[in-house]
């Protein structure tokens, strides 16, 4: 079991913890829509990767009447 020799100051400790924050965010714009995406991923509002859609969004899929 690990038993500390001497006290750690709060100012070491809170040293050792400076580069822990997180960082923000760094969006970019979609080509396609303008919307704000995370970088190499597809895009939420269009479905849209690197020029090709790649995930068809619900309001552009057509549905028989009869299946709904």
């Amino acid at each position: 079991m690990a038993v500390q020799q001497n006290k750690v100051s709060k100012s070491r400790r809170n040293n050792r913890r400076a580069h822990d924050a997180l960082v923000a965010a760094n969006p970019n714009e979609c080509p396609n829509c303008g919307e704000l995406r995370r970088p190499h991923h597809v895009c939420p509002s269009c479905g849209h990767y690197d020029g090709k859609e790649i995930v068809a969004q619900a309001n552009e899929i057509d549905l028989d009447e009869d299946a709904a």
